[in-house]
C-alpha cells in the first residue's frame, strides 16, 4: 500500500481496492464536500489513481469508500492535465432526445447493459481549490457525467438497464452479490 493509502487508511478510508456491489456505500447519496481540506486532496489523489488503475473514464468517491460528492474523469481537462475534478457536482442542464448506448461500471465487473440518457449536459462544480466552474458536453463525456452522479445519488447501471440486461446479466450479478462485500 502507497504511503497515500497508509494515510488514508489511518483517516478512516479505506481505498485499497474498488468497492464493489452490493457494499451499502454504492446505495447511499454521498454527503456534500464541506471543505477542501488535505483529506479530500488526497481522496481525490486516490480517485485518480485508482481509475487510471483500472482503466475506468470516471470514478465516484462512493466507489472507493467514500460517501461524498466527488467524481473525477479521464480525459482533456482545461488546465492541460488528463483528468478533471468534479466537487459537490450539480446539472445545470440535461437535455436531449434519449439515446441508448452500452454501459460498464467499474463496481459491476462484467456486468454491462443499455442505459437511455440524454445527450446533452451543462454541469457546475468546484475544482480542488474550492473555485466554481461550469462545463457542456455532448456524447460520451455527458454520458460519464450523469453515470457518475447517478453513483453520488446511490443509483447503479443496474437500475437504468433494460429488463432484457437485467435478465441476460442476471447470473453475473448473483455471483458478484453472492461473493461481495455487503457493508
Amino acid at each position: 500500500m502507497s504511503k497515500l493509502g497508509r494515510f488514508l487508511a489511518r483517516i478512516g478510508i479505506d481505498m485499497s481496492k474498488l468497492v464493489l456491489h452490493p457494499n451499502a456505500i454504492l446505495r447511499r447519496r454521498a454527503d456534500s464536500v464541506e471543505a477542501i481540506d488535505s483529506v479530500i486532496l488526497s481522496l481525490v489523489a486516490e480517485m485518480i489513481h485508482i481509475m487510471r488503475e483500472e482503466q475506468g473514464l470516471g470514478i465516484a468517491a462512493p466507489q472507493v469508500g467514500a460517501s461524498k460528492r466527488i467524481f473525477v474523469t479521464e480525459g482533456e481537462a482545461e488546465d492541460g492535465g488528463d483528468e478533471k475534478v468534479f466537487i459537490n457536482p450539480k446539472f445545470l442542464v440535461v437535455d436531449g432526445l434519449l439515446e441508448s448506448y452500452e454501459e460498464g461500471c467499474l463496481s459491476l465487473p462484467d456486468i454491462r447493459g443499455t442505459v437511455r440518457r440524454q445527450p446533452h449536459v451543462i454541469i457546475e462544480a468546484l475544482d480542488v481549490h474550492g473555485k466554481t466552474f461550469t462545463m457542456e458536453e455532448s456524447g460520451l463525456m455527458a454520458r460519464c457525467w450523469q453515470h457518475e452522479m447517478d453513483h453520488l445519488d446511490g443509483v447503479l447501471i443496474i437500475d437504468r438497464m433494460s429488463v432484457i440486461d437485467r435478465i441476460v446479466n442476471r447470473k453475473r450479478l448473483r455471483a458478484l452479490e453472492s461473493t461481495g462485500d455487503s457493508d
